[in-house]
């Protein structure tokens, strides 16, 4: 009974604008870090603009939670919402940790495989812009959505080969004479890692919204 009363009482959009908003400030934060990987000076550089995305990214997610518990009828269950914003903002999260733990190691040259997975950690925070700005519509593009939600998968499973292809190729590399190295190395490729797995976290939240509304 509620369902349908839910269905039937207009909605507050304003929740598809903050998920298109935080959408947006990922996607910078993604290929700011991917612009620190080039190395050199550009390690510093887009170093603060990670940090700055990451806390323009926290504003939009304390605003979607403040709106969720002052809003009466929400476009989906308030947990949903909670669960979407909260998956989105962990991924920016991660990119932080990541670009710290390049600043903390003084890190200014990248593998090619490290490199690589920034690459595709942009390409999964556009799918999940464009899956983003079409939940509105969640019912019309439910099989636009599906679609996007399985590129994403597909891209952390590649970003998982890399993260393996790459670890081997540096171990071969510098693991018999530079143990330092390696552990570095380790470190900033599973935190590649960690991010696209997060990705990965938002597809998931977007197919169950898709089954649900769809």
């Amino acid at each position: 009974m509620f369902g349908w009363f839910h269905a039937i009482m207009p909605r507050e959009e304003r929740f598809f604008d903050m998920f298109a908003k935080h959408s947006e400030v990922v996607l910078k934060g993604a290929e700011a870090l991917r612009a620190m990987l080039e190395g050199g000076d550009a390690v510093a550089k887009n170093y603060q603009l990670v940090m700055d995305h990451e806390q323009a990214a926290d504003n939009v997610t304390r605003d979607v939670l403040i709106a969720v518990r002052r809003t009466f009828i929400t476009p989906f269950d308030r947990s949903v919402i909670r669960s979407l914003i909260t998956s989105m903002d962990n991924g920016i999260d991660q990119m932080q940790k990541t670009a710290k733990a390049i600043r903390l190691f003084d890190v200014q040259t990248f593998e090619p495989e490290m490199k690589e997975m920034a690459d595709a950690i942009v390409d999964a925070a556009k799918l999940v812009r464009e899956a983003v700005l079409l939940l509105g519509s969640v019912r019309q593009e439910a099989s636009r959505l599906a679609a996007l939600t399985e590129k994403i998968s597909q891209i952390e499973g590649r970003a998982d080969e890399l993260h393996d292809v790459g670890l081997k190729a540096l171990y071969q590399k510098v693991g018999a004479n530079n143990a330092m190295a390696y552990f570095v190395g380790n470190e900033i490729y599973d935190h590649l890692e960690k991010i696209t797995d997060r990705f990965d976290d938002v597809a998931n939240e977007i197919h169950g919204i898709v089954i649900e509304y769809g």
